[in-house]
């Protein structure tokens, strides 16, 4: 109940009052004082009626028109700055783009939430549109962003291919019930998915028969470099551990526990705690607590550190291949969803135990030749990478649907 409370407050703090009321109303169907929970007020969206116009004739709208349905946009969140991050390639390459939010909590409009967009990301040429209306214009593709706006998408109907950006196994966000079952329904939707990595790739092909097509990670040059100049010549090793305690498969808490036992064992050791604000938790070891950090300030805050711990108990984050891009060692747990990016090369990879990982972390921190190579390797595998070839993928991608989909066509007309 306190770190719910926490959670709350701390989402207060960051997105104010208002969207915190428009959530807890959404979320609860909270009215009044004394107003009943909704069971079914959350889902509704879900299971309303179809909506736009049918497409006739799919010739007459441009194959270079995207609508991305994408859930609200937060401060810092990950997830939203890598859809962002294609929308802009995709517009260098003239596709036209819009956004359209659903879900809650609302922007107050659509004119706030294109600015916000540009305040905590960066300026797109994409129009924005707020919720389900009339006035989103017909697009030869829509593209799921998440879960729940898998049902928006499904329920859209003005046009021609439906596909799904899909970054993470999301039925894991929840235990065992119904979000991870309608989660999960989401894959057997027959959309194209363009996934984040490999292993989503293969596990929705396998599992649920979804057309599937991987997508590589990059990291932004223009914002992540090694600084050598930032370390600290005050004689501690640092240890960056990205803490998220309200994404619970970021593995807060094993983090901690793995980062007590390597203080325990080096004591001029100090860990960075960064991407959440954790003051009001009880932290057994010397820590700097970094917070949330501007993007523009992690490069900084990435070099000072000898090593990093990123744990993932699902798909990877960008995290690694930007701490890589900055010079530093990542620590980081040995199961498939991690191993698709990260190997026995380019990282140090552990069994996801307190001892393994804290072995793992400690060994980087002491052997300064293995340290050595992981850093160079991590490096190189960095730097050929590119946002800019991953959006030259899409866009072939997308192509190659529209001229499947004029094939296909020209067979039906070829048979009538």
């Amino acid at each position: 109940m306190q770190r719910k409370l926490q959670t709350v407050l701390r989402y207060r703090k960051q997105n104010g009052w208002l969207a915190l009321a428009r959530l807890a109303k959404a979320r609860l169907g909270i009215g009044h004082p004394f107003s009943k929970i909704s069971v079914t007020k959350q889902y509704d969206e879900l299971i309303a009626a179809p909506f736009g116009k049918i497409i006739a004739d799919p010739e007459q709208v441009s194959p270079t028109t995207i609508n991305w349905f994408i859930p609200p946009v937060g401060k810092g969140s990950g997830g939203h700055l890598n859809i962002f991050r294609f929308i802009k390639n995709l517009e260098d390459l003239g596709y036209e783009n819009r956004i359209i939010i659903v879900g809650e909590p609302q922007p107050s409009s659509a004119v706030a939430a294109k600015s916000e967009i540009e305040t905590w990301f960066f300026p797109l040429k994409a129009s924005v549109y707020i919720g389900v209306s009339e006035d989103i214009p017909a697009a030869y593709f829509a593209i799921a962003t998440s879960w729940p706006t898998a049902y928006y998408v499904r329920r859209f109907l003005c046009c021609v291919e439906k596909c799904y950006f899909v970054q993470d196994f999301e039925p894991w966000f929840y235990p065992s019930g119904t979000d991870s079952l309608l989660a999960e329904d989401t894959y057997r939707f027959g959309f194209f998915g363009f996934t984040a990595g490999g292993w989503l790739a293969e596990k929705l092909n396998a599992e649920y028969g979804m057309r599937t097509y991987a997508l590589g990670f990059s990291f932004d040059r223009e914002l992540y470099c090694p600084m050598p100049q930032a370390q600290r010549q005050d004689g501690f090793r640092r240890i960056f551990f990205y803490a998220r305690p309200p994404t619970a498969r970021r593995a807060f808490e094993l983090g901690i526990l793995v980062l007590t036992e390597v203080c325990k064992q080096l004591p001029d050791v100090r860990v960075v705690l960064a991407g959440w604000d954790v003051s009001g938790y009880e932290i057994p070891f010397p820590y700097e607590h970094a917070g949330l950090v501007e993007l523009d300030q992690l490069a900084k805050l990435y070099s000072r550190c000898d090593a990093a711990l990123v744990l993932s108990c699902s798909n990877l984050s960008l995290l690694p291949l930007e701490l890589m891009a900055c010079g530093v060692p990542v620590v980081s747990n040995r199961a498939p969803y991690t191993q698709w990016l990260l190997t026995k090369d380019n990282a140090m990879l552990a069994e996801p135990s307190i001892e393994g990982l804290a072995q793992g972390v400690i060994t980087v921190l002491t052997d300064s030749v293995l340290s050595a190579k992981i850093r160079k390797v991590g490096l190189a595998f960095a730097e050929q990478t590119s946002w800019v070839e991953e959006a030259n993928s899409l866009a072939d991608q997308l192509n190659d649907l529209v001229q499947k989909a004029e094939a296909f066509s020209k067979l039906d007309l070829c048979a009538d």
